[in-house]
Formats: structure tokens, C-alpha cells, sequence
């Protein structure tokens, strides 16, 4: 037996309704964006829930670096444990945004093994694509103290069974409350050695973006659950009890999940609508200045933080590293944009008229429970990334 659907509460059904309402006007604002500060919007989403997923269990990259291995760069120094697993984890995300839009696509127990040899396939102990031989224990970072065994090793089979006919089962349950039942039971179930908790969140990401409603790049609440672990593992524990429970009271879960969304949905909106006036403004900017409206791209990225390379922005724009490179020449004799390093080193930053123009379309960080209805505000400020 694993933890089967439950039936969301009328307070519940409030607040998925509200969340729905939400990602159909996020869907509705960017499919009127322009493609090039969309791109750049998408970029940033996907780069952040990668970071986000991963810094959960302790593989530390900047933003600037998962938006990098996106790209599918090398890193300019040594590569780490953290950039093989930040790597490992776009491969899956990207078959992921593949099965998306697959009308042939069905869940099944090999899908589920092949994005977690993806995923660890560095790390050999890992036992990469495989479920775990034996026992599994999650322990407390510092004391080492047990906060949760796993079920039986014999149990994997019939258990992951279930879980995949739960995924392919017809429902009417909501979606947001399906992915995240597919969450916790795989976190909870762990069948691999080691991974559980990136392939659960991965998983939660793979059912959203089956629905179809928006671009799976902007489903995902990793980025929220990276923001928010300390929230995510006590949520964990309390449904878990430290040991598999199938028959536990999941409400703080699901509640848990749809607060994530909403609050996932406000940071996308509040950052699409920066985007589009920033954008606005940068293209008036290098039109005055008689360079071509492509570039926005480029200061854009500068602008929230990111490092501009000539492979990236001449991949973007589609153009020639001849026009790529003269491009960024000219932003930089503008002063929009400051180059630093040579050759394959070199990289470009954001100038001062476009951190001025950056923080003149800042809006306030807003939080809301939506289940009681309060606000945080946060005072805009300069913020490195959307």
C-alpha cells in the first residue's frame, strides 16, 4: 500500500482555484512576450529550480552557474561533484520537458530508473538506475540521528508498482494534488540509494508539466522548496513519523504544496512583469544609442546578474560570432554593458545606466498565505536574478 490521493477540503479546492487562476494569467502574459525577453525569463526559471533542487542536498552552485551548465557549458576551472550533479539533473529535466508534450508518454518503472541514472551516473555508489539493494536511513546533518527509515528493500517492486498505476490511473483529483502525492511517495518510499529527494521533486515537475496548462519550465516549485528546505523537511517529518506510513494524515503535505504553488506563481508574475518593463526600457535605451534591438537580450541577462559570453548571446540572437562580438563592442563602448577577462575567459556585466534601469522597474517581494490571507511585503531593493 502506498499513500493514495486524498480528496481536497473546500478550503483546498479555494485555494487550487485561486492558484489556477493565477498560472492562466501567467500563461496568458507570456504568450503575448516578445521572444527574446521570454527566452531570457525561461532561461532564468529553469536555471533557478535546478539550483534550487540541488542546494537541497548540499550541491552549491550559483545561479549564474546552473544557468550556465543550461547552456550547456564547460566550466572554466575544475569540474566538481556539484557541476556533475547539476549537469546530471538538467539531462533529466530536459527529457522531462521532452515527455511533456509526448501524447504517447505513460509513466513507468524504467522512466523513473533511467532519470535517476541521469541523474547520479557520476557517482557510481549511487548505484545509478537501480533500486537501492538494502536498508536506507535519513539522518540529521551534524548529529547523524535518524529522522526516517525507509521500507523494506523487498518491498521496492510492488511498492513503485503502485505508484506507477497511481500515476497512470484516471482521476479527478487535481493535478497540483496528484504531483504532489507523487512526491511524497517516492521521498517517502526512497528506493534509490542515494538521490530520492531530487528524483521526488523531478517527478512532481514531470506530472505538472503533463497537464499542459503552461511551459513545464514555469510548473516547477523547486526553486520555492530551495528557498524554503528548513520548511520542506519539517512538513516531511511530521507526515513521515520516521518510518513508512501510507495510512498518515497528508493534509499538512498538500497544503504545504499548494501554498508553494501559490506563492510560486506570484514571484513568476511579479518577475514577468519586471521583465517586460525592463525590457521596454533597455530597448528604448539602445535604440537612442543606434544599436540593434537584439541586444536586449544580452543586457537583460546583465541586468539580473547573470554573466554574458559571446557563445551564449551569439546562440540566442542567432547570429555570427563576427556580430556577436561586434555587438557586445558596442554595448560596452555605451557603457551598457563591462567586459572582464580574455579570450575563452571573457564575460560581460552589467553596466551602471543598466543597473540604474534594473532598479527603477523593481517591485515588492510579496508572500501570501492563502490559506489565511495575509501578505509580507518586502521593500524593492537591487536583486541580483528576477
Amino acid at each position: 500500500m502506498i499513500y493514495p490521493l486524498p480528496t481536497p477540503s473546500a478550503e483546498d479546492l479555494q485555494v487550487i482555484g485561486r492558484v489556477d487562476e493565477m498560472r492562466l494569467r501567467l500563461k496568458f502574459m507570456l504568450q503575448q512576450a516578445p521572444r527574446r525577453w521570454r527566452g531570457v525569463l525561461r532561461r532564468s526559471t529553469f536555471a533557478r529550480a535546478i539550483q534550487g533542487s540541488n542546494s537541497i542536498e548540499g550541491f552549491q552552485v550559483t545561479v549564474d552557474e546552473a544557468a550556465a551548465v543550461v547552456d550547456g557549458e564547460e566550466p572554466l576551472d575544475e569540474k566538481t561533484e556539484a557541476w556533475y550533479a547539476v549537469r546530471g539533473y538538467r539531462e533529466a529535466m530536459t527529457y522531462i520537458l521532452q515527455a511533456a508534450s509526448d501524447p504517447h508518454f505513460v509513466h513507468h518503472e524504467a522512466v523513473l530508473r533511467s532519470l535517476h541514472f541521469m541523474m547520479t551516473s557520476f557517482d557510481l555508489k549511487s548505484n545509478p538506475g537501480r533500486w537501492r539493494p538494502g536498508a536506507i536511513y535519513v539522518k540529521r546533518d551534524g548529529t547523524q540521528e535518524i529522522v526516517y527509515e525507509g521500507p523494506d528493500a523487498a518491498l521496492l517492486p510492488q511498492l513503485m508498482a503502485e505508484l506507477v498505476q497511481q500515476l497512470n490511473a484516471a482521476t479527478s483529483v487535481h493535478v497540483l494534488v496528484r504531483a504532489a502525492m507523487a512526491h511524497l511517495n517516492l521521498v517517502m518510499i526512497h528506493p534509490f540509494s542515494d538521490g530520492n529527494g531530487r528524483m521526488s521533486r523531478a517527478l512532481q515537475t514531470l506530472v505538472l508539466a503533463r497537464e499542459g496548462v503552461l511551459d513545464p519550465t514555469f510548473s516547477s516549485i523547486e526553486e520555492y522548496l530551495g528557498r524554503n528546505t528548513p520548511a520542506y523537511y519539517e512538513v516531511l517529518g511530521l507526515v513521515g513519523q520516521g518510518a513508512w506510513h501510507p495510512t498518515n494524515d497528508v493534509t499538512p503535505w498538500v497544503r504545504f504544496c499548494l501554498t508553494a504553488h501559490y506563492r510560486q506563481a506570484e514571484t513568476l508574475l511579479r518577475r514577468t512583469q519586471e521583465t517586460g518593463a525592463l525590457a521596454g526600457l533597455l530597448e528604448q535605451e539602445v535604440q537612442q544609442l543606434g544599436i540593434n534591438d537584439r541586444t536586449v537580450m544580452a543586457l537583460l541577462n546583465a541586468a539580473y546578474g547573470y554573466r554574458v559570453r559571446n557563445p551564449d548571446y551569439r546562440n540566442a540572437a542567432d547570429v555570427s560570432e563576427t556580430v556577436a562580438t561586434r555587438d557586445l563592442t558596442a554595448l560596452v563602448t555605451a557603457g551598457l554593458l563591462v567586459a572582464h577577462g580574455e579570450k575563452r575567459g571573457r564575460f560581460y556585466e552589467a553596466g551602471q545606466r543598466v543597473k540604474e534601469l534594473r532598479a527603477a522597474t523593481d517591485q515588492p517581494r510579496v508572500q501570501t498565505d492563502p490559506y489565511m490571507g495575509t501578505r509580507v511585503e518586502e521593500a524593492p531593493g537591487i536583486h541580483a536574478t528576477p
